[in-house]
Protein backbone atom coordinates (compact mmCIF):
# COMPACT_ATOMS: atom_id res chain seq x y z
CA UNK A 1 0.00 0.00 0.00
CA UNK A 2 1.62 3.45 -1.08
CA UNK A 3 1.34 6.17 1.48
CA UNK A 4 -1.64 7.71 -0.32
CA UNK A 5 -3.83 4.57 0.20
CA UNK A 6 -2.35 4.20 3.92
CA UNK A 7 -3.71 8.08 4.50
CA UNK A 8 -7.28 7.11 2.87
CA UNK A 9 -7.86 3.84 5.22
CA UNK A 10 -6.68 5.94 8.39
CA UNK A 11 -8.67 8.88 7.77
CA UNK A 12 -11.58 5.82 6.51
CA UNK A 13 -10.53 4.15 9.80
CA UNK A 14 -10.89 6.86 12.13
CA UNK A 15 -14.30 8.46 10.54
CA UNK A 16 -15.85 4.84 11.07
CA UNK A 17 -14.70 3.97 14.40
CA UNK A 18 -16.14 7.68 15.61
CA UNK A 19 -19.11 7.86 13.77
CA UNK A 20 -20.19 4.03 15.61
CA UNK A 21 -19.17 5.06 19.01
CA UNK A 22 -22.43 5.65 19.79
CA UNK A 23 -23.15 4.64 23.67
CA UNK A 24 -26.52 5.95 24.00
CA UNK A 25 -27.76 3.70 20.99
CA UNK A 26 -28.33 0.28 23.45
CA UNK A 27 -30.56 2.24 25.38
CA UNK A 28 -31.86 4.72 23.17
CA UNK A 29 -35.79 2.84 23.20
CA UNK A 30 -35.59 3.65 27.41
CA UNK A 31 -33.95 7.27 26.63
CA UNK A 32 -37.07 8.39 24.38
CA UNK A 33 -39.75 6.76 26.70
CA UNK A 34 -38.21 8.12 30.09
CA UNK A 35 -38.17 11.50 29.55
CA UNK A 36 -41.10 12.27 31.17
CA UNK A 37 -41.23 16.10 29.51
CA UNK A 38 -41.74 14.68 26.12
CA UNK A 39 -45.41 13.06 26.97
CA UNK A 40 -42.88 9.76 25.34
CA UNK A 41 -44.00 6.08 26.47
CA UNK A 42 -42.83 3.19 25.22
CA UNK A 43 -45.74 2.22 23.06
CA UNK A 44 -45.70 5.42 21.33
CA UNK A 45 -41.95 4.50 21.00
CA UNK A 46 -43.01 1.36 19.47
CA UNK A 47 -46.12 2.39 17.76
CA UNK A 48 -44.83 6.11 15.97
CA UNK A 49 -40.82 6.83 16.67
CA UNK A 50 -39.64 3.98 15.30
CA UNK A 51 -41.93 3.05 11.88
CA UNK A 52 -41.18 7.08 11.80
CA UNK A 53 -37.39 6.63 11.72
CA UNK A 54 -38.24 3.77 9.06
CA UNK A 55 -40.09 5.24 6.43
CA UNK A 56 -37.33 8.41 6.61
CA UNK A 57 -34.53 5.29 5.98
CA UNK A 58 -36.65 3.80 3.16
CA UNK A 59 -37.54 7.34 1.86
CA UNK A 60 -33.91 8.73 1.44
CA UNK A 61 -32.31 5.66 0.64
CA UNK A 62 -32.76 5.28 -2.99
CA UNK A 63 -32.01 9.12 -3.67
CA UNK A 64 -28.86 8.93 -1.61
CA UNK A 65 -27.51 6.03 -3.34
CA UNK A 66 -28.03 7.81 -6.57
CA UNK A 67 -26.47 10.96 -5.87
CA UNK A 68 -23.80 9.96 -3.80
CA UNK A 69 -22.17 8.56 -7.22
CA UNK A 70 -22.98 11.54 -8.97
CA UNK A 71 -21.05 14.03 -6.02
CA UNK A 72 -18.40 11.65 -5.52
CA UNK A 73 -18.96 10.50 -2.28
CA UNK A 74 -17.22 12.87 0.29
CA UNK A 75 -19.89 15.33 0.51
CA UNK A 76 -22.44 12.37 1.60
CA UNK A 77 -20.09 11.32 4.05
CA UNK A 78 -19.89 14.64 5.44
CA UNK A 79 -23.49 15.27 5.32
CA UNK A 80 -23.85 12.00 7.31
CA UNK A 81 -21.64 14.14 10.12
CA UNK A 82 -23.62 16.75 10.15
CA UNK A 83 -26.92 14.96 10.77
CA UNK A 84 -25.10 13.13 13.45
CA UNK A 85 -24.69 16.53 15.07
CA UNK A 86 -27.93 17.68 14.69
CA UNK A 87 -29.68 14.50 15.82
CA UNK A 88 -27.83 14.32 19.18
CA UNK A 89 -28.65 18.27 19.13
CA UNK A 90 -31.72 17.50 19.41
CA UNK A 91 -32.11 14.90 21.39
CA UNK A 92 -30.01 16.37 24.12
CA UNK A 93 -31.32 20.27 24.13
CA UNK A 94 -35.32 19.60 22.94
CA UNK A 95 -38.31 19.10 25.50
CA UNK A 96 -41.30 18.45 22.84
CA UNK A 97 -42.76 15.21 21.89
CA UNK A 98 -42.43 16.53 18.08
CA UNK A 99 -38.68 16.91 18.14
CA UNK A 100 -38.64 12.92 18.19
CA UNK A 101 -40.47 12.84 15.30
CA UNK A 102 -38.18 15.25 13.53
CA UNK A 103 -35.03 13.42 14.58
CA UNK A 104 -36.33 10.67 12.89
CA UNK A 105 -35.99 12.55 9.41
CA UNK A 106 -32.28 13.06 9.99
CA UNK A 107 -31.75 9.66 11.24
CA UNK A 108 -32.81 8.48 7.92
CA UNK A 109 -30.12 10.84 6.08
CA UNK A 110 -27.57 9.52 8.14
CA UNK A 111 -28.06 5.24 7.98
CA UNK A 112 -28.69 6.47 4.37
CA UNK A 113 -25.18 8.32 3.99
CA UNK A 114 -23.73 4.75 5.02
CA UNK A 115 -23.45 3.93 1.66
CA UNK A 116 -21.01 6.91 0.54
CA UNK A 117 -18.84 5.40 3.26
CA UNK A 118 -19.11 2.04 2.00
CA UNK A 119 -18.61 2.47 -1.62
CA UNK A 120 -15.56 5.33 -1.40
CA UNK A 121 -13.13 2.94 -0.86
CA UNK A 122 -14.00 1.39 -4.21
CA UNK A 123 -13.66 4.83 -5.94
CA UNK A 124 -10.74 6.47 -4.22
CA UNK A 125 -8.04 3.25 -4.03
CA UNK A 126 -6.46 0.87 -6.65
CA UNK A 127 -8.36 -2.80 -6.72
CA UNK A 128 -5.37 -4.16 -5.47
CA UNK A 129 -5.75 -2.72 -2.20
CA UNK A 130 -9.47 -3.34 -1.99
CA UNK A 131 -8.99 -5.99 0.41
CA UNK A 132 -6.73 -4.36 2.52
CA UNK A 133 -8.79 -1.22 2.77
CA UNK A 134 -11.97 -3.02 3.10
CA UNK A 135 -11.11 -5.53 6.07
CA UNK A 136 -9.52 -2.41 7.88
CA UNK A 137 -12.10 -0.34 7.99
CA UNK A 138 -14.42 -3.24 8.84
CA UNK A 139 -12.44 -4.07 11.75
CA UNK A 140 -12.84 -0.08 12.60
CA UNK A 141 -16.54 -0.01 12.38
CA UNK A 142 -16.40 -3.14 14.83
CA UNK A 143 -14.43 -1.50 17.07
CA UNK A 144 -16.81 1.15 17.15
CA UNK A 145 -19.94 -0.66 18.09
CA UNK A 146 -17.75 -2.68 20.72
CA UNK A 147 -16.83 -0.24 22.79
CA UNK A 148 -20.30 1.41 22.34
CA UNK A 149 -21.80 -1.24 24.13
CA UNK A 150 -19.05 -1.59 26.43
CA UNK A 151 -18.92 1.94 27.35
CA UNK A 152 -21.96 2.05 27.91
CA UNK A 153 -22.77 -0.73 30.28
CA UNK A 154 -19.55 0.12 32.58
CA UNK A 155 -21.32 3.94 32.69
CA UNK A 156 -24.72 3.03 33.53
CA UNK A 157 -23.86 0.10 35.65
CA UNK A 158 -21.45 1.62 37.93
CA UNK A 159 -23.68 4.69 37.88
CA UNK A 160 -20.89 7.14 36.26
CA UNK A 161 -23.82 7.92 33.71
CA UNK A 162 -27.35 7.97 33.41
CA UNK A 163 -29.09 7.25 29.93
CA UNK A 164 -29.51 10.73 29.01
CA UNK A 165 -25.78 11.69 30.12
CA UNK A 166 -24.62 8.97 27.59
CA UNK A 167 -26.09 11.16 24.63
CA UNK A 168 -23.65 13.35 25.29
CA UNK A 169 -20.46 11.21 24.39
CA UNK A 170 -22.36 10.22 21.67
CA UNK A 171 -22.53 13.84 20.37
CA UNK A 172 -19.22 14.77 20.44
CA UNK A 173 -18.21 11.34 18.56
CA UNK A 174 -20.41 12.84 15.73
CA UNK A 175 -18.83 16.28 16.35
CA UNK A 176 -14.97 14.20 15.86
CA UNK A 177 -16.26 12.39 13.03
CA UNK A 178 -16.97 15.74 10.91
CA UNK A 179 -13.47 17.35 10.53
CA UNK A 180 -12.21 13.15 9.72
CA UNK A 181 -14.95 13.61 6.99
CA UNK A 182 -13.61 17.07 5.52
CA UNK A 183 -9.93 15.63 5.95
CA UNK A 184 -10.45 13.06 3.12
CA UNK A 185 -9.28 13.21 -0.29
CA UNK A 186 -11.76 14.10 -2.74
CA UNK A 187 -12.67 11.45 -5.79
CA UNK A 188 -12.19 12.38 -8.88
CA UNK A 189 -13.72 9.49 -10.57
CA UNK A 190 -16.80 7.77 -9.45
CA UNK A 191 -18.36 4.10 -11.19
CA UNK A 192 -21.08 5.59 -13.25
CA UNK A 193 -20.27 9.27 -13.71
CA UNK A 194 -17.63 11.04 -14.31
CA UNK A 195 -15.56 7.74 -15.22
CA UNK A 196 -12.30 7.84 -17.01
CA UNK A 197 -12.26 5.48 -20.51
CA UNK A 198 -9.25 3.55 -19.02
CA UNK A 199 -11.05 2.50 -16.29
CA UNK A 200 -14.30 0.88 -18.38
CA UNK A 201 -13.97 -2.32 -18.83
CA UNK A 202 -15.87 -3.13 -22.31
CA UNK A 203 -16.28 -7.00 -21.51
CA UNK A 204 -18.58 -6.03 -18.68
CA UNK A 205 -20.89 -4.55 -21.32
CA UNK A 206 -20.88 -6.71 -24.19
CA UNK A 207 -24.18 -6.77 -24.50
CA UNK A 208 -25.10 -3.37 -25.05
CA UNK A 209 -23.86 -2.51 -28.48
CA UNK A 210 -24.56 1.01 -28.05
CA UNK A 211 -22.45 1.37 -25.24
CA UNK A 212 -19.78 -0.29 -26.30
CA UNK A 213 -19.69 1.38 -30.05
CA UNK A 214 -19.03 5.06 -28.07
CA UNK A 215 -16.70 6.43 -29.41
CA UNK A 216 -13.77 6.81 -27.03
CA UNK A 217 -13.24 10.87 -26.95
CA UNK A 218 -16.91 10.62 -25.91
CA UNK A 219 -16.59 8.50 -22.96
CA UNK A 220 -14.06 10.88 -21.38
CA UNK A 221 -17.09 11.63 -18.79
CA UNK A 222 -19.88 9.66 -18.52
CA UNK A 223 -23.51 12.04 -19.17
CA UNK A 224 -26.72 10.76 -17.53
CA UNK A 225 -27.86 8.71 -20.14
CA UNK A 226 -24.59 6.70 -20.24
CA UNK A 227 -24.32 5.81 -16.71
CA UNK A 228 -28.38 4.86 -16.64
CA UNK A 229 -27.11 2.78 -19.52
CA UNK A 230 -24.35 1.25 -17.71
CA UNK A 231 -26.61 0.92 -14.70
CA UNK A 232 -29.19 -0.86 -16.46
CA UNK A 233 -26.23 -2.99 -18.23
CA UNK A 234 -24.73 -4.35 -14.39
CA UNK A 235 -28.54 -4.76 -13.40
CA UNK A 236 -29.71 -7.28 -16.07
CA UNK A 237 -26.27 -8.72 -16.35
CA UNK A 238 -26.07 -9.43 -12.57
CA UNK A 239 -29.73 -10.76 -11.60
CA UNK A 240 -29.89 -12.85 -14.69
CA UNK A 241 -27.77 -15.06 -12.96
CA UNK A 242 -29.90 -17.69 -11.40
CA UNK A 243 -27.97 -18.38 -8.36
CA UNK A 244 -27.34 -14.15 -7.47
CA UNK A 245 -30.65 -14.07 -7.97
CA UNK A 246 -31.92 -16.57 -5.47
CA UNK A 247 -28.40 -15.56 -3.07
CA UNK A 248 -30.59 -11.79 -3.53
CA UNK A 249 -33.90 -12.71 -2.67
CA UNK A 250 -32.25 -14.81 0.21
CA UNK A 251 -30.43 -11.82 1.24
CA UNK A 252 -33.12 -9.10 1.31
CA UNK A 253 -35.79 -10.83 2.35
CA UNK A 254 -33.99 -12.07 5.42
CA UNK A 255 -32.22 -8.53 6.34
CA UNK A 256 -35.84 -7.12 5.99
CA UNK A 257 -36.93 -9.58 8.83
CA UNK A 258 -33.25 -9.03 10.41
CA UNK A 259 -33.71 -5.26 10.80
CA UNK A 260 -37.76 -5.46 11.90
CA UNK A 261 -35.89 -7.84 14.94
CA UNK A 262 -33.01 -5.73 15.81
CA UNK A 263 -34.95 -2.58 15.55
CA UNK A 264 -37.66 -3.59 18.19
CA UNK A 265 -35.43 -5.78 20.00
CA UNK A 266 -35.20 -3.05 23.27
CA UNK A 267 -38.71 -2.27 22.94
CA UNK A 268 -39.33 -6.41 23.58
CA UNK A 269 -36.55 -6.33 26.78
CA UNK A 270 -38.69 -3.59 28.54
CA UNK A 271 -41.48 -5.73 28.41
CA UNK A 272 -39.74 -8.74 29.30
CA UNK A 273 -37.84 -7.26 31.94
CA UNK A 274 -40.77 -4.16 33.18
CA UNK A 275 -39.14 -4.31 36.83
CA UNK A 276 -35.32 -3.51 34.89
CA UNK A 277 -33.82 -6.16 37.79
CA UNK A 278 -31.53 -7.07 34.97
CA UNK A 279 -30.54 -3.90 31.99
CA UNK A 280 -27.34 -5.05 30.59
CA UNK A 281 -28.25 -4.00 26.81
CA UNK A 282 -24.97 -2.22 26.76
CA UNK A 283 -23.07 -5.79 27.26
CA UNK A 284 -25.35 -7.66 25.32
CA UNK A 285 -24.63 -5.37 22.10
CA UNK A 286 -20.97 -5.65 22.78
CA UNK A 287 -21.44 -9.44 22.98
CA UNK A 288 -23.18 -9.20 19.72
CA UNK A 289 -20.54 -7.27 17.77
CA UNK A 290 -17.78 -9.70 19.45
CA UNK A 291 -20.15 -13.02 18.40
CA UNK A 292 -21.17 -11.36 14.89
CA UNK A 293 -17.11 -10.34 13.98
CA UNK A 294 -15.77 -13.53 14.74
CA UNK A 295 -19.24 -15.12 12.68
CA UNK A 296 -17.84 -13.04 10.08
CA UNK A 297 -14.43 -14.28 9.71
CA UNK A 298 -15.46 -17.74 10.06
CA UNK A 299 -17.55 -17.29 7.38
CA UNK A 300 -14.17 -16.27 5.21
CA UNK A 301 -13.12 -20.06 5.72
CA UNK A 302 -15.61 -22.17 4.52
CA UNK A 303 -15.34 -23.58 0.80
CA UNK A 304 -17.62 -21.64 -1.79
CA UNK A 305 -17.45 -24.84 -4.02
CA UNK A 306 -19.46 -26.50 -1.14
CA UNK A 307 -21.84 -23.78 -0.85
CA UNK A 308 -22.20 -23.61 -4.40
CA UNK A 309 -23.12 -27.38 -4.68
CA UNK A 310 -25.42 -27.03 -1.18
CA UNK A 311 -26.63 -23.43 -1.08
CA UNK A 312 -30.03 -23.76 -1.14
CA UNK A 313 -30.20 -26.51 1.59
CA UNK A 314 -27.85 -24.03 3.62
CA UNK A 315 -30.31 -21.24 2.88
CA UNK A 316 -33.31 -23.67 4.50
CA UNK A 317 -31.65 -24.85 7.43
CA UNK A 318 -30.96 -21.64 8.57
CA UNK A 319 -33.93 -20.01 7.80
CA UNK A 320 -35.79 -22.46 9.61
CA UNK A 321 -33.02 -22.15 12.90
CA UNK A 322 -33.39 -18.24 12.60
CA UNK A 323 -37.24 -18.46 12.40
CA UNK A 324 -37.30 -20.55 15.93
CA UNK A 325 -34.56 -18.20 17.21
CA UNK A 326 -36.80 -15.31 17.12
CA UNK A 327 -40.23 -17.24 18.21
CA UNK A 328 -38.64 -18.09 21.18
CA UNK A 329 -37.23 -14.83 22.00
CA UNK A 330 -40.51 -13.18 21.25
CA UNK A 331 -42.47 -16.04 23.91
CA UNK A 332 -39.81 -15.53 26.55
CA UNK A 333 -40.05 -14.64 29.70
CA UNK A 334 -37.12 -14.56 31.16
CA UNK A 335 -34.74 -11.62 29.92
CA UNK A 336 -31.40 -13.62 29.83
CA UNK A 337 -33.05 -15.60 27.61
CA UNK A 338 -34.09 -13.25 25.25
CA UNK A 339 -30.29 -11.63 25.31
CA UNK A 340 -28.81 -14.82 24.42
CA UNK A 341 -31.09 -15.46 21.49
CA UNK A 342 -30.63 -12.13 20.56
CA UNK A 343 -27.07 -12.68 20.23
CA UNK A 344 -27.66 -15.75 19.04
CA UNK A 345 -30.13 -14.78 16.26
CA UNK A 346 -27.56 -11.85 15.04
CA UNK A 347 -24.51 -13.67 15.00
CA UNK A 348 -26.22 -16.35 12.88
CA UNK A 349 -27.34 -13.83 10.40
CA UNK A 350 -23.95 -11.96 10.01
CA UNK A 351 -22.30 -15.62 9.28
CA UNK A 352 -24.96 -16.35 6.57
CA UNK A 353 -24.82 -12.36 5.18
CA UNK A 354 -21.62 -12.57 5.17
CA UNK A 355 -21.36 -15.64 3.20
CA UNK A 356 -23.83 -14.60 0.58
CA UNK A 357 -22.17 -11.25 0.11
CA UNK A 358 -18.59 -13.09 -0.84
CA UNK A 359 -20.38 -15.07 -3.08
CA UNK A 360 -22.46 -12.87 -4.86
CA UNK A 361 -19.16 -10.68 -5.53
CA UNK A 362 -17.58 -13.48 -7.04
CA UNK A 363 -20.23 -14.03 -9.43
CA UNK A 364 -20.78 -10.04 -10.37
CA UNK A 365 -18.61 -7.36 -12.10
CA UNK A 366 -16.15 -5.87 -10.26
CA UNK A 367 -17.31 -2.66 -10.59
CA UNK A 368 -21.44 -3.61 -9.74
CA UNK A 369 -21.58 -4.90 -6.60
CA UNK A 370 -22.09 -1.60 -4.90
CA UNK A 371 -25.45 -1.43 -7.13
CA UNK A 372 -26.25 -4.73 -6.19
CA UNK A 373 -25.52 -3.94 -2.66
CA UNK A 374 -27.83 -0.97 -2.79
CA UNK A 375 -30.84 -2.73 -4.38
CA UNK A 376 -31.00 -5.47 -1.53
CA UNK A 377 -30.58 -2.76 0.80
CA UNK A 378 -33.22 -1.14 -0.74
CA UNK A 379 -35.97 -4.02 -1.17
CA UNK A 380 -34.55 -5.24 2.01
CA UNK A 381 -35.90 -1.61 3.96
CA UNK A 382 -39.21 -1.64 1.52
CA UNK A 383 -39.88 -5.42 3.18
CA UNK A 384 -39.30 -3.81 7.06
CA UNK A 385 -41.47 -0.87 6.26
CA UNK A 386 -44.31 -3.48 5.08
CA UNK A 387 -43.29 -5.18 8.12
CA UNK A 388 -43.97 -2.53 10.11
CA UNK A 389 -46.92 -1.51 8.40
CA UNK A 390 -48.44 -4.79 9.21
CA UNK A 391 -47.01 -5.50 12.18
CA UNK A 392 -47.26 -2.08 14.63
CA UNK A 393 -49.39 -0.22 12.51
CA UNK A 394 -52.58 -2.65 11.37
CA UNK A 395 -52.17 -5.02 13.64
CA UNK A 396 -50.98 -3.22 16.30
CA UNK A 397 -49.65 -6.70 17.76
CA UNK A 398 -47.53 -6.32 21.07
CA UNK A 399 -43.80 -6.64 20.98
CA UNK A 400 -43.97 -10.54 21.76
CA UNK A 401 -46.25 -11.17 18.96
CA UNK A 402 -44.28 -9.24 16.88
CA UNK A 403 -41.57 -11.57 17.24
CA UNK A 404 -43.84 -14.51 16.88
CA UNK A 405 -44.83 -13.23 13.12
CA UNK A 406 -41.66 -12.58 12.63
CA UNK A 407 -40.15 -15.77 13.26
CA UNK A 408 -43.33 -17.14 11.28
CA UNK A 409 -42.25 -15.24 8.39
CA UNK A 410 -38.04 -16.80 8.13
CA UNK A 411 -39.86 -20.16 8.49
CA UNK A 412 -42.55 -19.39 5.32
CA UNK A 413 -39.10 -18.30 3.74
CA UNK A 414 -37.35 -21.35 4.63
CA UNK A 415 -40.28 -23.47 3.26
CA UNK A 416 -40.01 -21.39 -0.54
CA UNK A 417 -36.08 -22.46 -0.18
CA UNK A 418 -36.79 -25.90 0.57
CA UNK A 419 -39.57 -26.29 -2.55
CA UNK A 420 -36.54 -24.79 -4.59
CA UNK A 421 -34.27 -27.28 -3.04
CA UNK A 422 -36.66 -30.21 -4.47
CA UNK A 423 -36.87 -28.79 -7.63
CA UNK A 424 -33.16 -28.39 -7.97
CA UNK A 425 -32.89 -32.48 -7.13
CA UNK A 426 -35.81 -32.78 -9.44
CA UNK A 427 -34.35 -30.65 -12.64
CA UNK A 428 -30.88 -32.33 -12.24
CA UNK A 429 -32.34 -36.04 -12.01
CA UNK A 430 -34.29 -35.53 -15.17
CA UNK A 431 -31.00 -33.97 -17.22
CA UNK A 432 -29.50 -36.96 -15.88
CA UNK A 433 -31.67 -39.35 -17.32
Amino acid sequence: MDKNVIKVSILLCAFGFFRELRPSEPYVAQFYANESYRNATIEKVNREIYPAGTFSYLAQLFIIFLITDILRYKPIIILSSICGIIMWSLMLWTDEYYWLLVIQIFYGTYMAAEVAYYTYMYAKCDRKDYQKVTSHTRAAITAGKFLSGLIAQLLYSFEVMDIRELNYISFATQLISLPLAFLLPSVSTSVYFYKNTESIDNTKCKNDANLQQMDINQRKQFSSRDAILLIKTHFLQSYSNKEVLYWSIWWFLATGGFIQAQTYAQILWDDIDQKKEIFYNGAVEAAYTLAATLAALAAGFINLDFFHSHHLWIITGSSIVEGLLIICEGLSSTITIAYAIYILFGTMYQFMITLLSACVANQLADDSFALIFGINTFLALVFQSVFTVIFVNILQLSPKYQYVVNGSYFLVLAFIYLVLSLIDIFVSRRRRV
